[in-house]
Order: C-alpha cells, then structure tokens, then sequence
C-alpha cells in the first residue's frame, strides 16, 4: 500500500530513516567514549527499544513505571526510571518489577527513598538509587554539592536500595549550535562540582547520568558523564531541526492527513488537529506554528482544534482541493506518538507495516 492509501490521519514512521538515526547516535556515543542509554519517552514501543539495544545501548530510560513494564514484559532489561515516582501502588510494582528486571530510579528526596526502601525490602528485591541534581534547568534534582552526599549516605543505609551514582538532565542545553555548545560548558561546572562533593568524601560514584538530544553532541565536553539519556533522536522533530541539531531529512515521523476544506477563503483545514499532534508549540526557530506542511512550507499550521488543523494558504503558493494528502512533521514528536494507537512503518513511500505504541498513555 502507498502511505497516500492510509485512513487519515495516521503517523507514519520512514524506516531507513530511523534506521539511519539509530546508528548516528550510537557511533556519537563511542566515538565520545560515554554510554547510550536512550529515553523511550519517543517512541514509546518495544520493538525501537530493541533496535536501540541491538546498536550497542547499555541500557533504556522511561519515566514511569507502567513504560517500565511495558519494557520489562517485551524482555528488555537494564530499565533506568528516570523519575522521582512517589506513591505506595507504583512503588511496590516497581519493587516486584526488581525481581525480575535489573531497575535504577532517580531520586532526590530521602522520604522518597524511604517509601522505596519499604517497598523492595517487603518484596525482597533491590533497586539501585541515582541521586538527581540540577545543573540549572530547575525542575528536579538537589544542589550540587554535600546535600547529594548526605542523601547518598541516608540510601545506603536503607534496606532494598544500593547507591549506583548520579543523575541530571540536561533541559537548559538548548538553542543554536553555539548557545548549546557553550551551555554544556556551564552543565560540566555543576557536574564538577558534585563529583568533587563525593571525591571529597570518598564515596564512589559508579553512573553519571546525563544529557538529551540538543546535548548530545557535546557530551565530551563533560568530564565524568559516564552515559546520556537522548530520546528524540530517534525519530527528530521540529524542535529539533530548527536547533541544527539534525536535518529535515532526518525527521523520522510525519503525520499523513487529508485536506476535508477549503471553504473559509485563506484557509484549509486537515482531518488532524491536538488529538493528533498534540498542542505543543514550536520551541526553536521561528517559534510559531504547529507543524510543517512538507508539500506547501509556505502554508503554516496556525491553529488546532481538537479534530481540525487550520493551514493559512494566504500566501501559499500551493494549490490546496478538498480531498489532497499532505504530511507534517509534528513539533514535538514526544507527544506526537503519545496520541497514536500505532504508527506506519515506511520503505520508500510503501506502508511495510505497523507497530503497536505499547506504552502509550502509560502515565503511572
């Protein structure tokens, strides 16, 4: 089947790009001389976390215990939960999931840690510990400094739970190439500094975790990074590109959608709307629009209702009819996959087949 033959609207997925993505980053990371474990917050599916796995990844990331599980029932091992997960229900899955699967989880709390610690030690299992701090992008994660140490020192005393190193993320770390380049700079002082804190005080710190996708390239610029944790990169997005951090030709995932009007002069309206893209604004770039139209990029995506994707063809030099197919590639892909059941995988312009989003919608 041709992907223009597809009900619409529905995300496609170009393989040999994919495939291309995959190697890129994987060789990035040895020629870096730091491990790969990839966010599979993307693409949330099995079937790329083994293809991942299969390139050289020393292991996954997900966020929430229920992608962990997901990962875990399709035989995947060495699941970092890079999350500060909080809650007696999710705790103890995750406890139980340790007795099956090699689990880390990131924290930076000792009441977390002591609710986790009740949890393994009733099952009989352990997980290892990351302690999360912050290199300024000020979401989670303690202070660089002794606070990680205390925090350390308090899990290793508690049954069920083994300190294994240190984790961050590295969400400051965007923009053009210069501004990213000179922010992992910054990142590689805070990173310094914790890893002084615990040099200091002789406590040996096995895993620095770290990075994204915009980061990923200057990894080598932080000293004592042991892996990085990119997600996006598998499939890219507009985000991405408008960084410089990848090609258009490197966005894996487009959203394949049919014009259904023309009716409002200066306007066409797809079948997709934030049920399909999700509302995401654009980041990077121009930081307007909802998507790109790759058959009319002088028409922007400029609104969305929930089942409507409104194109502003004022100026366009394409001429759009009722009943055409066009593809975008989506702002932000995370979220993106996240409103998909499946995606279409692609050879050429030759649907090969689909894959399940197993953990979709797996928020707990």
């Amino acid at each position: 089947m041709h992907y223009r033959e597809l009900s619409t609207p529905a995300l496609t997925i170009d393989l040999e790009v994919m495939e291309r993505n995959l190697e890129r980053m994987a060789q990035s990371c040895r020629d870096q001389g730091v491990g790969l474990r990839p966010h599979t917050k993307t693409h949330k599916t099995p079937e790329v976390a083994r293809l991942q796995i299969e390139r050289g990844a020393v292991g996954l990331t997900v966020a929430k215990v229920g992608e962990a599980e997901v990962m875990a029932q399709a035989g995947l091992d060495e699941i970092l939960v890079a999350y500060p997960i909080f809650g007696r229900e999710k705790l103890e899955r995750l406890a139980r999931l340790a007795g099956e699967r090699k689990i880390l989880v990131s924290l930076d709390d000792e009441r977390t840690a002591q609710e986790l610690s009740r949890a393994t030690h009733a099952q009989g299992t352990t997980i290892g510990v990351l302690v999360e701090f912050d290199v300024g992008y000020r979401r989670c994660g303690l202070k660089p400094g002794p606070g990680c140490v205390e925090l350390a020192r308090k899990i290793e005393k508690l049954p069920g739970l083994e300190f294994r190193g240190l984790m961050t993320y590295f969400g400051n770390v965007w923009g053009t190439v210069e501004e990213r380049r000179s922010e992992a700079a910054e990142v590689a002082k805070h990173v310094a500094c914790a890893l002084e804190a615990f040099a200091q005080a002789r406590v040996e710190v096995e895993i620095v975790s770290g990075g994204s996708t915009p980061s990923a390239e200057f990894a080598h610029l932080v000293p004592g990074l042991t892996e990085i944790r990119p997600g996006t990169y598998v499939y890219n997005d507009l985000n991405t590109y408008h960084q410089g951090a990848c090609g258009l030709e490197d966005c894996a995932a487009r959203v394949v959608t049919t014009v259904v009007s023309t009716a409002v002069p200066g306007r066409a309206i797809l079948d997709a709307g934030s049920k399909t893209f999700s509302s995401d604004a654009l980041r990077a770039g121009p930081q307007a629009g909802y998507g790109l139209v790759v058959e009319a990029p002088d028409a922007p995506l400029i609104k969305l209702n929930e089942e409507h994707g409104h194109l502003d063809i004022t100026e366009s030099s394409h001429s759009f009819h009722v009943g055409e197919v066009v593809t975008v590639v989506p702002n932000h892909v995370c979220t993106c996959v996240n409103m998909h059941d499946e995606v279409f995988l692609l050879r050429g312009e030759q649907v090969t087949g689909s894959w399940r989003v197993a953990a979709r919608g797996k928020v707990r």
